[in-house]
């Protein structure tokens, strides 16, 4: 069983409120997380066709079961009116931790809650494999191309799942699943191109008109279907910052897969050899590092912020990292050999800025602080050595 690093937060948010919701996407792990975290509880999934109907049909008397010492309710966004009736039992007990709820649609967990349970829920969320735990598994780490191409997944590691044939499941059951759940979509054929395109546009600022006139669906359709992706943890879009910067920072978002083993996937990469020769090497690259910074703040709780920044010349930081109003630039390249010219965009922003040096996050063995300020490391140290 792999120990996952949000456990000590888990356990944290569960002595803080009445109920925990551990949200992510579908094989992330939850399911396994907090049945070990919480062995004592029940356990009920609503993907039970005759759970479902019981909480559907008498929500209450299917909480009833539970009200003294709480359970675990599994996939608990099929069933919403089950947070009305939870909120009163959440006001009328005095344990923390009664029901810990998992769910791998944000879109539809997050409304129920708002709704009902504000303030009496703890929200976390759980992405696949950090590299920390996927190397906790392996004596020996694994390359870049290896991380890259396999992706995060739990299953990956802890079942030895063939990737090839398991994110091709993963797709075809997202998209006749998840999707359906939350919208009608007849046409999965335009969607799975749509699915395609934005893994095609990974690090890129999203262009919702580029995107429109290639599947041939209006900009409404467009913005709906990102916002599925998103809800769903299959994209993420990272925002600009633009603070103090607004006549020259650009204001659209750039976009990033939560796992690149699925993006590789999709963009039909599938040995090492391809990936290496690979015009989106690069863009996947940085994906990998973006999506584990943001999963070590989750995992720790942290309150920092990620952003990137580009000025209307196209100068562009990858990541800033903000620590509460300090912001660090960080500039990530794929390449094995440090080169003068990575530190040009980040020089450019400490010139609006007036700050003084930053990170270059590459894939060489080099490490060395240098005395302009920049820290130049490989990304494994890097990701070792940060603390959020």
């Amino acid at each position: 069983m792999i120990k996952r690093d949000i456990e000590k937060l888990l356990k944290k948010y569960a002595k803080e409120f009445r109920a925990v919701a551990v949200i992510g996407p579908r094989q992330s792990g939850k399911t396994t997380l907090v049945k070990m975290v919480f062995p004592k509880k029940t356990y009920v999934s609503l993907e039970n066709t005759d759970e479902r109907q019981f909480a559907s049909e008498d929500p209450r008397g299917f909480l009833n079961r539970y009200k003294k010492n709480g359970a675990i309710i599994d996939e608990a966004q099929r069933v919403p009116v089950l947070f009305n009736y939870m909120q009163q039992i959440l006001d009328e007990t005095k344990k923390e931790g009664l029901f810990i709820l998992t769910g791998s649609n944000n879109f539809l967990l997050q409304e129920s809650i708002t709704q009902s349970l504000a303030g009496r829920i703890g929200i976390i969320d759980l992405l696949p494999l950090t590299y920390n735990e996927i190397r906790n598994i392996h004596q020996q780490d694994l390359s870049t191309n290896q991380l890259l191409l396999k992706g995060s997944y739990p299953e990956l590691y802890d079942k030895n799942k063939k990737k090839d044939f398991w994110y091709q499941s993963y797709i075809r059951t997202y998209v006749e699943r998840d999707v359906k759940q939350l919208r009608n979509i007849d046409n999965t054929i335009t969607f799975n191109k749509f699915l395609k395109l934005c893994a095609g546009r990974i690090g890129q600022q999203v262009n919702v008109s580029a995107l429109s006139n290639e599947c041939g669906v209006d900009v409404k359709t467009v913005n709906s279907w990102l916002g599925i992706l998103q809800s769903s943890y299959i994209i993420t879009l990272l925002q600009p910052h633009y603070e103090n910067f607004n006549k020259r920072a650009v204001k659209t978002p750039k976009l990033y897969f939560v796992d690149t083993g699925l993006a590789c996937t999709l963009l039909g990469i599938v040995k090492e050899t391809e990936l290496q020769k690979s015009y989106f090497k690069g863009a996947l690259f940085e994906n990998y590092i973006v999506m584990e910074c943001l999963k070590k703040k989750y995992n720790s709780g942290s309150l920092i912020g990620f952003y990137y920044w580009r000025d209307n010349k196209g100068i562009e930081v990858d990541l800033l990292m903000d620590r509460i109003g300090k912001l660090q630039p960080i500039e990530i390249k794929s390449s094995q050999t440090f080169s003068e010219d990575f530190t040009k965009p980040i020089k450019q922003w400490n010139n609006f800025s007036g700050q003084k040096g930053g990170y270059i996050i590459f894939d060489g063995d080099t490490y060395f602080v240098r005395s302009d300020g920049f820290k130049i490391m490989n990304w494994r140290k890097f990701l070792e050595s940060v603390k959020l």
